[in-house]
């Protein structure tokens, strides 16, 4: 079962920023990219829904300090990123964006 990553201009803009201020963790986030189309179930991604005002998302993990929050469709195998950063940075400015 293939999965496809579907890319907004919102979620680029971030993972742009984000690649640029953590060079060192290119080689990580592409390597979760590619586990996340082949079997976003595998146990290193960490996949876990979110809870409270976050409920309609998922997160992964590209190492221990940094996430990736994302639309799980599984309808139609279909995974929406919307955020990369740190543990702080991806719940916050979700919350943020949720009430504003």
């Amino acid at each position: 079962m293939s999965w496809s990553l579907v890319f907004t201009d919102h979620y680029e803009k971030r993972a742009l920023r984000f690649l640029k201020r953590h060079p060192e963790l290119e080689r990580q986030y592409l390597k979760t990219l590619q586990l996340l189309e082949a079997n976003p179930f595998h146990p290193s991604l960490r996949l876990h829904r979110l809870s409270g005002r976050l409920a309609d998302l998922h997160s992964v993990s590209i190492n221990l300090s940094y996430r990736i929050t994302m639309e799980f469709l599984i309808e139609n195998q279909e995974i929406i990123p919307v955020d990369v950063g740190d543990h702080d940075t991806v719940y916050s400015i979700q919350l943020e964006n949720s009430t504003g």
